[in-house]
């Protein structure tokens, strides 16, 4: 044993305050520093809506940078070339469906005349086409729709022409009774001495009336009509020379409504009523 007194132990008393101060202050300056961190950085913002996509706006097809006024004033003028030649179209157009129309109604006319003057060199009637032709000509041609008509009513054929002339044949070489002596003195010395061109043809009766007949057998009418009239026996033909007459007259009416039917001067028949 030594005769050095034992160590005295160090006192604990005063050490565990300032620790605890010590660990309180370390705690709070973890508080602040944590506060500081949370109040100057993103940490506790909510998470952002996702971003909705935006439409797209059609994109616009931009003019070229060296587009220019001159630029801008030839394509206007090509425009209005393009314009101009749809709308010399358009008008074509029109006129060929105008013109489709007119002569449409010329065929149209010319039918309903050639139905007419069939009917008629057959000694028939009319029937629908006497309206129409009334309806068509009758502003146009009214004297002519009045004589077709009327000779509608009383139709003379070429056969008709041809049967009464041999009818009355005999009796036209010869003047008709009734005539005095000096007239037939007359008569008598012409027929012996007659003086006439070659080429003229004989003043002959019988001659005469031949040529008559050939004439109307070729249906020249009015020609065959003045050779009647030239016979001695010409005022006993009286009512055949009317007959030839209203069928000249007749022919000449239908010829003078065709050829209005030709230049388009007929009015246009009534559309046909539709079911």
């Amino acid at each position: 044993m030594t005769s050095q007194a034992p160590l005295a132990a160090p006192a604990r008393g005063n050490t565990l305050p300032a620790l605890l101060i010590a660990g309180l202050a370390a705690f709070l300056l973890g508080l602040a520093v944590m506060a500081a961190i949370f109040r100057f950085s993103d940490w506790g913002a909510p998470a952002p809506a996702p971003a909705q996509p935006q439409p797209v706006a059609p994109a616009t097809a931009a003019l070229p940078t060296s587009t220019d006024v001159a630029t801008l004033a030839a394509r206007e003028q090509a425009l209005a070339a393009r314009l101009d030649a749809l709308d010399a179209r358009l008008r074509a157009t029109d006129s060929d469906a105008r013109t489709a129309g007119s002569y449409a109604g010329r065929a149209e006319a010319m039918m309903l005349i050639s139905a007419a003057r069939r009917a008629i060199e057959r000694g028939q009637a009319l029937g629908f086409v006497g309206p129409e032709l009334r309806a068509r000509f009758g502003a146009a041609e009214p004297q002519a729709v009045a004589t077709v008509l009327r000779a509608a009513g009383e139709p003379v054929t070429l056969e008709d022409l041809r049967f009464a002339l041999d009818q009355i044949a005999p009796r036209l070489s010869t003047a008709a009774p009734g005539g005095g002596w000096l007239d037939a003195v007359r008569r008598e010395l012409g027929s012996l001495v007659i003086i006439r061109k070659e080429s003229a043809p004989s003043p002959h009766p019988r001659e005469r009336l031949q040529r008559a007949r050939r004439l109307l057998a070729q249906g020249h009418v009015e020609a065959s009509l003045a050779e009647i009239n030239r016979l001695p026996g010409a005022q006993g033909a009286e009512s055949w020379m009317a007959a030839a007459s209203r069928y000249v007259e007749t022919r000449r009416a239908l010829d003078t409504l065709e050829a209005a039917a030709i230049q388009g001067r007929a009015a246009p028949g009534e559309a046909a009523p539709t079911a």
